[in-house]
């Protein structure tokens, strides 16, 4: 399967926004779910939010709760991750992928239940 291609990253000021893009790739088009991970330096991948695609019902980790929104165009076959209020915390790589678990939940922010990884974009909160 090809990996999705993530865009839209850059360097914010606190309390800015950013509007990330993932262009999904026809063959993870079939997929029942996906989400948006970020890693930053010398720490583990983590989940922050997750989209079901059939019905759109959406997931998200307490820390971005009320700042990020994920949403797709099914038409474009992109899938977007609006972050608002940025913190220096945010900075991290951040990639789309879809599940690539089929016993997997939607809600899950296990990086193993999803695959195909992309190459990311990079976002940078200052102070």
């Amino acid at each position: 399967q090809a990996p999705s291609v993530e865009s839209g990253g850059g360097l914010v000021q606190s309390g800015g926004s950013l509007r990330l893009s993932c262009a999904v790739s026809k063959f993870t088009a079939s997929s029942h779910c996906m989400g948006w991970f970020r890693q930053a330096p010398e720490k583990e991948r983590e989940g922050v939010a997750s989209i079901y695609l059939p019905g759109g019902t959406t997931f998200y980790d307490t820390s971005v709760k009320g700042r990020f929104t994920i949403s797709q165009d099914k038409d474009k076959a992109m899938v977007y991750l609006q972050m608002n209020s940025l913190k220096p915390e945010d900075t991290a790589m951040y990639f789309c992928a879809p599940m690539t678990n089929p016993a997997g939940w939607c809600s899950s922010r296990r990086p193993q239940d999803f695959g195909d990884w992309g190459q990311g974009t990079q976002v940078t909160v200052f102070s």
